[in-house]
């Protein structure tokens, strides 16, 4: 649904996710009253604006932001935030699909946004409930146990930190009784919302303008400039603008490969003496997936069963079928767990062929940068996203561009 907006609007989540036990919380931005000039106009106050706006503040320009919610208050409460180099589609499977050379980039680039978010999480001083975690993969219906030995092994051979653990390692490690997984280093977990409204706060408190709610209306590029047309004749004039919507596309973006699916997650009870020993992150190599992880109040975050539904109605009516899929897998995978169901939510989901985002300058509106976070590394696509646009907006290549390219 279009309206009057230059971008689409959707009910990005229903129920409450874990990150927000109290609702929706304001505080950040107000609305706009007059007409404004800025370097930089990011739309979107998700993750993805947040570390957008993060980066061209580090390059000294000024920035503006306009979100229609508030802040932290879209997609980004949904999220489950599994800080993972490993992409939705194995190493070895990308390879076959854009080569070897571009896969191998491409699963490089998504290792270091991981660390580049440690050590930016570190510089501010944000408090958000980030923890270092390993990730063991498991064994499904898209690898089997010899596809994740070949996986780990073409992990490893282009230096990612990676083996194949058999059974008895991994429930040393995991408490799981599977035949073997991936184990892989460099991964984290953190609480989304915390995140992504420190990063508000810290840019508020470095001169960026936070404004919400703030409905785009209109977006004209030109040569010299992008304006954008609020309600009441109030306009943002600015050098450059970040698309950061995520699922609420722009109508000047047309992108191949795209489509808006749906997931479901749900959080349990604390229980600190049933998690497993090394808290990693688990998943599992699945059509539909699983993936667990824990919170440091003890509890147990599920979700996945993803599946081709982009109707808010639709989706909403299959939460307690969905919910009680999850909560049986979860018995199944950690039998002495507690699956008694706590928090329970649903969400828009991006998903793409390769799993891969698109990011970058919007053909035909030079002065226009987008971010379309597909698939399941939503907070490291964001990251990547970030430090493109930095050096987008300092007249500077990316090696990646061809990886990412909206094109």
């Amino acid at each position: 649904m279009w309206g009057n907006s230059a971008t689409q609007s959707r009910d990005l989540r229903t129920g409450t996710p874990v990150w927000l036990p109290e609702g929706a919380r304001g505080g950040l931005g107000a609305a706009p009253h007059e007409s404004l000039v800025a370097d930089v106009a990011i739309i979107g106050g998700g993750i993805s604006g947040a570390l957008l706006a993060d980066a061209a503040l580090a390059a000294g320009r000024s920035v503006v932001v306009l979100d229609r919610r508030g802040f932290a208050l879209g997609s980004t409460a949904a999220s489950t935030a599994l800080l993972q180099f490993e992409l939705d589609t194995p190493l070895t499977h990308l390879t076959a699909r854009i080569g070897k050379d571009r896969a191998a980039r491409a699963w490089w680039r998504s290792a270091a946004a991981v660390d580049a978010l440690r050590g930016r999480i570190a510089d501010l001083g944000l408090r958000c409930g980030f923890r270092d975690r390993h990730t063991a993969y498991l064994p499904g219906d898209v690898l089997d146990v010899a596809g994740l030995r070949r996986e780990a092994e073409a992990r490893a051979r282009i230096g990612l930190r990676s083996q194949y653990l058999n059974a008895e390692e991994l429930r040393g490690l995991a408490g799981i009784d599977r035949p073997g997984a991936v184990w892989s280093g460099g991964a984290a977990e953190a609480d989304p919302v915390k995140l992504t409204r420190g990063l508000w706060r810290s840019a508020a408190e470095r001169g960026a303008r936070l404004f919400a709610p703030a409905d785009v209306q209109d977006i004209v590029a030109t040569r010299q400039g992008v304006t954008l047309a609020l309600p009441g004749g109030i306009e943002v004039k600015a050098k450059h603008v970040a698309l950061a919507t995520g699922y609420e596309l722009a109508k000047m973006l047309k992108p191949r490969g795209y489509k808006v699916v749906s997931t479901w997650a749900m959080a349990t009870w604390p229980q600190r003496r049933q998690l497993w020993p090394s808290r990693c992150l688990i998943w599992e190599a699945a059509d539909p997936y699983l993936y667990l992880r824990t919170t440091l109040d003890h509890r147990i975050v599920i979700g996945g069963e993803d599946e081709d539904v982009a109707d808010a109605k639709t989706r909403d009516g299959l939460i307690p079928r969905k919910i009680e899929t999850l909560r049986r897998k979860l018995a199944r995978l950690l039998p002495e767990a507690d699956d008694r169901v706590d928090f329970a939510w649903t969400g828009c989901f991006g998903a793409s062929a390769t799993g891969l985002p698109a990011i970058g300058p919007v053909p035909g509106a030079e002065r226009c940068f987008a971010v379309l976070g597909y698939g399941g590394n939503g907070i490291t696509f964001s990251v990547i996203a970030a430090q493109m646009f930095q050096r987008w907006l300092l007249g500077l290549d990316d090696p990646d561009r061809d990886v990412f390219s909206l094109g």
